[in-house]
């Protein structure tokens, strides 16, 4: 059964091994350039994994998987935990759901892919009356530089309260709340930030104070969360609307 069907497009859980590698084939083509292959790991097995698709034709457009948490004691099983020192969540006392492997297929670039995602992820944490959303947010490549009127205006505007912080665990990481003294450039910085990033941070997100460089995934992401109960009401609102 769908999630939600609006327009063109249609969100829905995955239901059998076949939706699930389908899942895998588009992660590989948008992340690796690889069409015949499959992105595959052991979080598939334990995540919920939503997807979006042409109503009409069934052809899969993007996808992403979750992983429910019943409180911040469960941090440590989250794919983040594998880049971030995550402890200081544990004292997280409520629902959490980690988002990850959020892509959309590069053939299609219809902006209604992106909010049909967002109401499908606004749907899924409202019925599980979840309480922080969080992941790894990714840029592109794994140069810093060319990103850091971005990474600034992270430092700027929205690291992690320091009762949240993640600390540093991956042996190659960007410290860029530690070495950015730059004023950003905004417009520069919101043309480079990722969509899934400025999805996060216009609901209030905030990120960790580092980037891990991804070398298998050619990525450097950062960690991020949601608060739900700090997201502005207006927001709330406006994404409730789409996903109603």
């Amino acid at each position: 059964m769908p999630i939600l069907s609006r327009g063109r497009y249609l969100a829905r859980l995955a239901e059998t091994p076949g939706d699930i590698a389908a899942a895998q084939r588009l992660r590989a083509l948008a992340f690796h350039g690889d069409a015949a292959g499959a992105d595959v790991d052991a979080h598939d097995g334990v995540c919920d994994h939503v997807l979006i698709e042409e109503a009409a034709t069934g052809t899969l457009v993007c996808c992403f998987r979750v992983l429910p948490l019943p409180g911040g004691a469960e941090i440590g099983r989250s794919y983040s935990a594998q880049y971030y020192e995550l402890s200081a969540l544990k004292a997280f006392d409520g629902r959490i759901v980690e988002l990850g492997r959020f892509c959309v297929h590069p053939g299609h670039h219809d902006p209604d892919i992106l909010r049909v995602a967002w109401a499908a992820m606004t749907r899924y944490v409202d019925a599980q009356g979840v309480e922080l959303l969080c992941g790894c947010a990714s840029f592109a490549g794994t140069d810093a530089r060319a990103y850091h009127d971005a990474f600034a205006v992270l430092k700027a505007r929205h690291l992690a309260p320091k009762c949240w912080l993640p600390r540093v665990k991956a042996p190659d990481v960007f410290r860029f709340a530690q070495r950015l003294r730059r004023k950003p450039d905004a417009k520069a910085a919101m043309s480079r930030m990722p969509p899934l990033l400025r999805f996060y941070l216009a609901l209030g997100g905030w990120v960790s104070d580092h980037a891990v460089v991804d070398r298998q995934m050619n990525t450097l992401h950062v960690f991020t969360g949601v608060e739900i109960a700090a997201i502005p009401e207006a927001r709330k609102r406006l994404f409730r609307a789409m996903a109603g």
